[in-house]
């Protein structure tokens, strides 16, 4: 990170010198770690600009000029969520932050330190990466400005973009640029994106602008789908929810094909998505010469993000639910890379004897999803042709394997690791999964459960629950049944933090209200609650644009979808999450006489707001 570090070493340059929104903690929950540590392996010159001031080059110089090339990204967290509330308030902190201090990125951080780096030497390439530009790798509505806009590629005027999984990737750029190749001129490497003049005589293109035809399924590796142009898209949203609903169903890439998106006179073209990474590769990247902890220059100042998983450890990458208003699928995939148990407990006694402040509680074995490690599809050649959007909806695929035998088993082998106390699960269970495995539950709920456990329905209502692509409420209230009868017995009070979501596509008020009457029965007052935040690619925010549906062929005249867009109707929706505060009751007033629902306003207990403000 310093010139005084690179002299003890010996160095007079860096071959690559990354860019991070973050601060940098070398720890494998942190992509520029990971990503730092990779190259390093491979025998690279790594550099570290952690959390530049942006305002000016200087601070890009710092390290010298890179041999190879400068990898930008903004951090673990896409800086734009980062920065706002999903009503787009200013956020006044940052926990990727030393001190948790916010301000220390700028917005839309991927252009911003890709133009300074180029203004900082001009003629060394910039290669993206990172979860912000994976997201908008190709047109893209951007909520905060309510406009489209181009391929990040585009915008930064970089030479080459990562998406998803970088490892292989980031190690093929840097080998063939040590060998004198140009990064722009890096075509073929799965799992990125470039800018080109044309399509490549060879390639037979497949038009996806025509809404009122199916792109065939036609596979070869002279095959290209052409998405509507950002023109066309920016223009026409109903043809940006078929760029969408194609983007996605090209998403397995076990027989995704290349895409292609006209901006003005260029072509953004997108190499099929990475392979997953098998068993011993993924091992092989946890494995590597991480610290473990913050560097040293933040002296004593906590990092929250660093506070929050220093005890925890990743056990998977990846998730195959599908769910539309998420980004963990656009990014890591559907198929589940998975670590080894021996990989995992390794850490586990790296944790206990490397982490200042350890007691013996590792507080989650977790990912995506807790509870999807070793799952996946049972039947190679069904998966090979597979385009399904999700493995669980709207039912559980038959060829899905979900034996969670494998995983009642590690948690055995952690809690038996010497010095191990206790073993916490704090990430989110998939309870759709859970429920067909009764073995499971006992063993998470009888010690694995520190008091309460978070679980995410999202909603009660069919309609929201259908565009979310989740399981119905009936689902849940089997998971939470089965969960209090085994705290039961094992005489433990326990409690499950039920997640839902205000105001995403396909919601009505009605919705709304009756999932605040369920809340009310069930004995529920929500402390944190979210309001859907249309990020960029999703699913969910091509309804949100587009007003149609892009789970289903999108026509023009049907497939309707309602979103809440105005501020004070996205209000209203996260006021029914929390009607029990006075703050919220004169909006809900309001809401229930305009809506008929007058008889739900008084004293007694059936009622969901009182009369007054006390």
């Amino acid at each position: 990170m310093t010139r005084a570090e690179m002299d003890r070493l010996g160095w007079d340059s860096c071959d690559i010198i990354l860019v991070t929104g973050d601060a940098y903690v070398d720890h494998p929950s942190f992509g520029m770690a990971i990503v730092g540590r990779l190259l390093e392996s491979q025998g690279f010159r790594v550099g570290i600009i952690a959390q530049p001031d942006w305002s000016r080059p200087e601070a890009f110089k710092a390290l010298g000029r890179p041999n190879l090339f400068w990898g930008v990204t903004a951090g673990n967290m896409d800086s734009m969520v980062n920065r706002y509330t999903s009503d787009r308030r200013l956020r006044h902190d940052d926990s990727y932050t030393p001190g948790g201090e916010g301000g220390r990125r700028p917005d839309r951080a991927v252009i911003v330190y890709a133009q300074r780096c180029r203004e900082a030497f001009k003629e060394v390439p910039v290669v993206l990466g990172g979860i912000e530009a994976s997201l908008r790798r190709i047109a893209h509505f951007d909520i905060w400005s309510e406009k489209l806009r181009r391929s990040v590629l585009m915008d930064a005027k970089a030479d080459i973009l990562v998406f998803g999984n970088a490892e292989r990737a980031i190690v093929e750029i840097a080998r063939r640029a040590r060998a004198g190749e140009a990064p722009k001129t890096m075509t073929d490497i799965r799992g990125t994106a470039v800018v080109r003049a044309s399509v490549p005589e060879g390639f037979r293109e497949l038009d996806a602008s025509d809404i009122e035809a199916a792109v065939p399924n036609t596979r070869g590796d002279a095959v290209v789908v052409r998405l509507p142009s950002f023109e066309q898209v920016q223009a026409d949203p109903v043809l940006y929810a078929q760029a969408s609903r194609v983007l996605h169903q090209e998403s397995n890439p076990l027989n995704a094909r290349a895409l292609v998106q006209r901006h003005g006179d260029k072509e953004v073209w997108l190499n099929p998505p990475p392979l997953p990474l098998p068993t011993a590769e993924l091992d092989a990247v946890y494995d590597l010469a991480y610290a473990r902890a913050p560097h040293p220059a933040y002296g004593g100042a906590k990092i929250p993000a660093w506070e929050m998983i220093r005890f925890s450890v990743n056990i998977l990458r990846g998730c195959f639910g599908g769910c539309t208003f998420c980004s963990i699928t656009e990014h890591e995939g559907r198929i589940i890379q998975n670590r080894s148990q021996a990989s995992i407990l390794r850490e586990i006694a790296e944790i206990r004897d490397r982490t200042p402040g350890f007691t013996g509680t590792i507080s989650d074995l977790g990912g995506p999803t807790a509870n999807m490690w070793r799952l996946g599809c049972r039947e190679p050649e069904v998966q090979k042709v597979c385009r399904r959007l999700s493995c669980v909806y709207p039912d559980i695929c038959k060829t899905l394997g979900t034996d969670h035998d494998p995983l009642i088993a590690l948690y055995r082998a952690a809690r038996a690791v010497p010095g191990v106390k206790r073993v916490n699960i704090g990430s989110g269970v998939r309870y759709d999964l859970a429920v067909r495995s009764p073995a499971y539950v006992e063993e998470l709920v009888r010690h694995h459960v520190g008091g309460y456990l978070k679980i995410a329905p999202e909603h009660t209502e069919d309609g929201p629950l259908a565009m979310m692509m989740k399981p119905g409420i009936k689902t849940y209230e089997r998971f939470r049944a089965m969960f209090e009868t085994v705290a039961a017995k094992a005489g433990k009070t326990l409690y499950l933090i039920p997640y839902f979501i205000a105001a995403h596509p396909g919601t009505t008020d009605q919705d709304m209200l009756n999932l605040a009457l369920w809340l009310k029965k069930n004995g529920f007052k929500l402390d944190q609650v979210q309001t859907f935040l249309p990020s960029p690619m999703s699913l969910a925010t091509a309804m949100y644009h587009s007003g149609r549906d892009p789970l289903r062929p999108v026509r023009r005249d049907g497939g309707a979808v309602f979103s809440a867009k105005g501020l004070k109707q996205r209000r209203l929706h996260k006021a029914f999450l929390r009607f029990h505060d006075p703050e919220n009751w004169p909006i809900l007033r309001e809401a229930l006489i305009r809506m008929g629902r007058s008889d739900l306003i008084g004293p007694g207990k059936n009622h969901l707001v009182p009369r007054g403000n006390r």
